[in-house]
């Protein structure tokens, strides 16, 4: 990274803790009921329920704040909430007390009489400026079967109450486990149903380093193309190839708010640029009637102007009305994938490689394997996703008739998780349970 693209980072955010405003960000709204990716200014408003909320006061905050609907005079606003250190020692002896089995939940009917406050009464707490905790207190208060209810139950109320009259938004920095997994959650097919252990299979098995220069397929949205440069850290460089004349879109690298320096070593060239014998000459270019460099370079930029893609109904990861951004006031994350220089080319053509990775579901595995391998190293890895195993069954088979690679192997990845609890620890009920598949090996010489 040049000294004066570490200038320009270090001027435009002092402190990458700390939200900005034109950041990108993760809001986390009630506990990972609404997952919501967001670009940060004075404009930008989120909708929690019927009322759409200012993101003003989450610029400047440290990422991991947590902010909940307040009630003032003037209106319902975000405000910033820290939690104290007996409302967590609380929380701690709450969590560590023994369920008494004694109560159960038999004898409590559902007529809707328990509960004795009225609509009228909780819009009057609001407009007198009452705080969500107040009305859910008042709520518990007033309610004739929460003392007959079973633990977990007055826990389950309280929650539900909570989330409707006090909602919380927690601030995630947007990398590449958070980003997928909001989209896995939500929007599966965006990414290729790309889970997070395939993921980070696909880093390890392609042997994603410092100084590495990558080639890469990217057809789940820019997803794999981020996860690389954020290893990466501005080193090496991230190739995107393509089939054809038009690059596959990058929108999602957008949201990790990478740095000048690492933009610029996100770059794009076509598999007909990589595959030709020779780099034609700037000469030959103009022979031929190609632009030269100059215009080259307006041509990217006014192409990209073209793509700008706004954080609206394409980019929300929770349902399309949700978000509203004034297009005036919300400033755009700079693009990624400049089109890569001829000496890079050049430079890719007589060295290759350092290793391949390949997302493409849309894609057969084997055409695209049989056009990128050449264009690695000899001995270096490579990883291909898919989300069935046939497609790649049939791309090893074909590698190994045809000896182009080595140490070819068809990996499943599983994860599973657990909620951990007092007395009640258990996988969850509604988890995944497919991930995709990774073939993965080394190039060798045929000959």
């Amino acid at each position: 990274m040049s000294e004066s693209n570490s200038r320009h980072d270090s001027d435009r955010n002092p402190n990458p803790r700390v939200t900005w405003d034109g950041c990108s960000v993760l809001l986390d709204i009630n506990d990972g009921d609404r997952l919501v990716f967001a670009r940060l200014s004075g404009g930008a408003k989120l909708k929690i329920g019927n009322k759409n909320y200012s993101l003003q006061p989450l610029i400047g905050a440290p990422f991991g704040s947590l902010f909940q609907v307040e009630n003032e005079t003037k209106g319902s606003c975000l405000s910033r909430v820290i939690p104290t250190k007996e409302e967590s020692n609380n929380q701690n002896e709450g969590d560590g007390l023994l369920i008494d089995e004694s109560r159960d939940n038999r004898e409590i009917v559902d007529n809707n009489q328990a509960q004795s406050l009225t609509g009228e009464e909780i819009e009057a707490m609001r407009r007198q400026g009452a705080k969500g905790d107040e009305i859910v207190e008042a709520l518990i208060a007033n309610s004739k079967t929460f003392e007959k209810k079973f633990q977990l139950s007055q826990e389950k109320y309280r929650l539900k109450k909570q989330k409707k009259y006090a909602p919380k938004v927690l601030i995630r920095r947007p990398f590449a486990r958070s980003i997928c997994e909001a989209y896995f959650k939500k929007y599966p097919v965006r990414i290729g149903f790309l889970r997070i252990d395939a993921l980070s299979l696909l880093l390890s098995m392609a042997n994603v380093t410092a100084h590495s220069d990558v080639l890469l397929v990217d057809m789940v949205g820019g997803l794999v193309t981020g996860a690389v440069a954020e290893r990466l850290g501005g080193t090496g460089y991230v190739c995107n190839t393509y089939r054809g004349s038009s690059p596959y879109p990058l929108e999602i690298v957008r949201m990790f708010n990478f740095s000048d320096g690492v933009l610029e070593r996100i770059v794009r060239s076509s598999l007909s640029d990589l595959s030709s014998s020779e780099a034609l000459t700037l000469e030959e270019n103009n022979q031929r009637g190609a632009p030269d460099t100059e215009n080259i370079v307006k041509d990217i930029s006014t192409s990209d102007n073209v793509k700008e893609i706004s954080l609206t109904s394409e980019e929300t990861v929770d349902t399309v009305p949700e978000m509203t951004f004034p297009a005036s006031k919300v400033s755009k994350a700079p693009k990624a994938g400049a089109k890569a220089s001829k000496e890079a080319v050049q430079m890719w053509k007589e060295n290759g490689f350092s290793s391949l990775i390949i997302a493409a579901p849309e894609q057969d595995a084997w055409s695209l394997a049989k056009d990128l391998l050449p264009l690695l190293s000899y001995s270096a890895p490579f990883a291909i996703y898919h989300q069935y195993l046939q497609p790649l069954a049939t791309c090893m088979h074909n590698l190994q008739q045809e000896k182009m690679a080595i140490n070819l192997q068809i990996s499943e990845p599983w994860i599973r998780e657990y909620q951990v609890l007092p007395s009640r620890t258990h996988p969850h009920m509604q988890m995944s349970s497919f991930g995709g598949y990774v073939l993965s090996g080394t190039r060798i010489s045929s000959s």
